[in-house]
C-alpha cells in the first residue's frame, strides 16, 4: 500500500502567494469593517480571513471626492501596480486588502506612494501579529492631519 503525500496549505517561502482581486461588494462590506490604516496618500484595510487558505484578495477603491473619472481611475492604476509590486513580499497570505485612493493618490511622486503603502502593509500585519490568532486587532484612530475637523 502507498501513501499520498501529505500536502500542506502552508504557503511555500520560495513561491510567492497567489493573488486575486476583490469585485464583489459583500467582501468589500466585510472588509470595511477590518482593521484599517491611513498612510500618506493611502487608506488600507486588511481582513484576515482565517480559513487556512492562503490566497490574498486584493480590492481597490476611489470615491468621488478624489475628482472625476480621469483622476479616479488614474489613482487606482497607481494603487494597483503598488500592490502587484508590495503584496507578494508584504502582504500576509489568508486576509483580504482594500486599497483607498485619498486625495493626492494620483499625483504623490512614486517613491513616495509606494513607501505609504509598504508602511501601511507593515503596520497592519504587525497589529494583526500582536493580536495572535484568532483576534481582530482594534482599527486605527485617525492621525491628526486625516481629521476634517479644523481647530
Amino acid at each position: 500500500m502507498t501513501e499520498a503525500p501529505v500536502t500542506s496549505r502552508l504557503p511555500d517561502p520560495d513561491k510567492p502567494p497567489k493573488i486575486e482581486r476583490l469585485k464583489k461588494r459583500p467582501d468589500f462590506l466585510k472588509a470595511a469593517k477590518a482593521p484599517n490604516l491611513a498612510r500618506g496618500a493611502v487608506f488600507m484595510q486588511m481582513r484576515p480571513r482565517h480559513d487556512g487558505d492562503p490566497l490574498i484578495r486584493v480590492g481597490f477603491t476611489a470615491t468621488k471626492k478624489i475628482g472625476g473619472s480621469v483622476e479616479r481611475n488614474r489613482a487606482k492604476r497607481r494603487l494597483r501596480e503598488a500592490a502587484r509590486l508590495l503584496l507578494p513580499l508584504h502582504g500576509r497570505p489568508s486576509c483580504d486588502y482594500v486599497f483607498i485612493a485619498r486625495g493626492g493618490t494620483g499625483q504623490r511622486a512614486w517613491g513616495r506612494l509606494l513607501d505609504d503603502v509598504k508602511t501601511a502593509l507593515i503596520s497592519l500585519a504587525a497589529d494583526h501579529d500582536r493580536a495572535g490568532p484568532g483576534h481582530e486587532p482594534a482599527p486605527h484612530a485617525p492621525a491628526a492631519s486625516d481629521s476634517s475637523v479644523s481647530g
